[in-house]
């Protein structure tokens, strides 16, 4: 494309520079020749009066010298033979002797060309060897028509014109040098961003997904350009969506993994219980590797609320899963307590999300605590959100921060996946990106039951405030204060509404 822009412009610019400059140098050509004559007859017209008074060839010698032309040898003057009465030829003092014509000067015009001139009465120019004769008539009397010959050189014709030609031919060519370059940058321009256009597609059909074009060059060039950076963000979105899919739908067995789990551990010491036990074990192996591998390919995606319009009945869900998990706590003693869902409240997070939300929370606490150890769930409201806590009489977390981040601590105070339970750090990032997507946040901090409190604030409104997106923030002060005096901090009355 480079190459073909400099032709066409070389093409356009030389027709355009040869429509111009040959007219141009033709109208230089003819004026220095109109010049050239229009000095020859002013220079002839100067003899005239001299020749209408007398035709005595000392006078005339003496009017021819006196101009630059017959001083330079290039002026003539033919005075014709005087004619008496009968119209023949006689002597007298203006004439030659005998009768003859005067001539003053060299003459170089042919005797055909004189005669034509004054039988005609009008000027001449003739061609004659090294230049051209300007002949010019002047009458004597009635009958008599004397001729001044000038001589023009050819230099004199063609003067200033070759000069004239060469700065029209520089003109010429420094345009054509000028389109040629300009032409070669403006094809640099396109052709740059549509090259690194081709190998940004390269590179990403090569699986570098992180390719992305810098939106420069001509209009069009910087809308491909932006339509690329979207595809190539839509296909990192739809990998992801596809990996967060695999980990979420992995996480999910993790509830009724833990089922078995606690069922196993009740079948005593059979062989089968044995066998029941270390299937479950292989089974929730297998699950983690799963969600550890979906959680190392997958980039950070935001939002997992369904899009505009999706939401579910936060009060409801919650009631549905404490009556799920409640059996559980039943069987192994221990305290469940469960406030503020009396009412309906409508949140911008799709009910499999929020599930899976509360699966993770409460998964944790019977994965993370001892049997016995109680838990509670409070929900507490405010205009424009509603916040989940949920406490357990556990041990605590040892390291709030890490719990948040990927591959977290588990409550044991081991790091992401190698802590004694085998926790994938993964269920708390559910919680806190389900919480981010609605402007919301995580917090832990201790509660008065003497464990962990995970306070999940969920925006009503559906859009990201800009606290939402400060993530990993831990504990509330007061949570902090109570941590370090030693769990001193009161916990909400539940049915209250905290200071939001």
């Amino acid at each position: 494309m480079r190459w073909a822009l400099v032709k066409v412009c070389l093409a356009v610019t030389a027709m355009v520079v040869v429509a111009f400059a040959v007219p141009l140098g033709i109208v230089v050509a003819e004026m220095a020749r109109d010049r050239a004559f229009s000095d020859a007859e002013r220079q002839a017209a100067a003899i005239g009066p001299t020749l209408s008074i007398t035709t005595d060839r000392t006078e005339l010698e003496t009017a021819v010298l006196a101009t630059e032309p017959g001083v330079a040898g290039r002026m003539a003057v033919h005075v014709p033979a005087p004619g008496g009465p009968d119209g023949e030829p006689n002597s007298g003092p203006d004439g030659g002797p005998d009768g003859e014509p005067l001539e003053i000067g060299t003459r170089r015009a042919a005797l055909e060309d004189l005669e034509t001139v004054r039988n005609s009465g009008r000027a001449s120019i003739s061609e004659v060897r090294g230049g051209f004769a300007l002949l010019q008539p002047t009458a004597l009397g009635p009958d008599e028509i004397a001729v001044v010959e000038v001589f023009v050189p050819q230099d004199e014709v063609s003067k200033g014109v070759g000069t004239a030609w060469l700065v029209l031919a520089g003109v010429g060519v420094a345009l054509i040098v000028g389109s040629v370059a300009v032409a070669d940058r403006l094809g640099v321009r396109m052709v740059e961003p549509a090259r690194r256009l081709a190998g940004a597609a390269h590179d990403l059909g090569e699986g570098r997904l992180g390719t992305r074009v810098a939106e420069e060059g001509p209009t069009e060039l910087r809308s491909a350009a932006t339509a690329f950076n979207s595809m190539a963000d839509q296909v990192i979105q739809l990998l992801a969506n596809e990996r967060e899919l695999a980990a979420d739908l992995s996480h999910r067995l993790r509830t009724p993994l833990t089922v078995l789990r606690l069922n196993a551990a009740s079948l005593g010491e059979s062989t089968a219980a044995e066998q029941t036990r270390a299937a479950v074990r292989q089974l929730e192996h297998e699950v983690d590797i799963i969600i550890r591998t979906a959680r190392e390919q997958r980039p950070q995606t935001q939002g997992l609320n369904g899009g505009p319009g999706a939401g579910c009945d936060l009060s409801e869900v919650i009631r549905e899963r404490m009556s799920f998990w409640s059996a559980l706590a039943e069987d192994e003693g221990r305290e469940v307590s469960l406030a503020g869902v009396e009412r309906t409240v409508r949140i911008p997070v799709a009910r499999p999300e929020l599930v899976a939300v509360l699966d993770a929370l409460l998964g944790n606490v019977f994965r993370h605590t001892p049997e016995g150890a109680a838990f509670a769930v409070d929900v507490h409201h405010s205009d424009d959100a509603v916040i989940v806590l949920v406490s357990d009489a556990g041990g605590g977390i040892a390291d709030p921060a890490a719990a948040l981040a990927r591959g977290g601590v588990g409550r044991d105070g081991a790091r992401g996946a190698e802590s004694a339970v085998g926790s994938t750090g993964l269920g708390l990032d559910i919680v806190r990106r389900a919480a981010e997507s609605t402007g919301g946040d995580v917090r832990i901090g201790r509660s008065v039951l003497g464990g962990t409190e995970v306070s999940v604030r969920i925006g009503l409104d559906g859009h990201r405030r800009e606290h939402g997106r400060r993530a990993h923030r831990v504990g509330r002060s007061r949570g902090r204060r109570g941590a370090a005096r030693g769990n001193t901090a009161p916990r909400p009355h539940r049915g209250r509404t905290p200071d939001l």
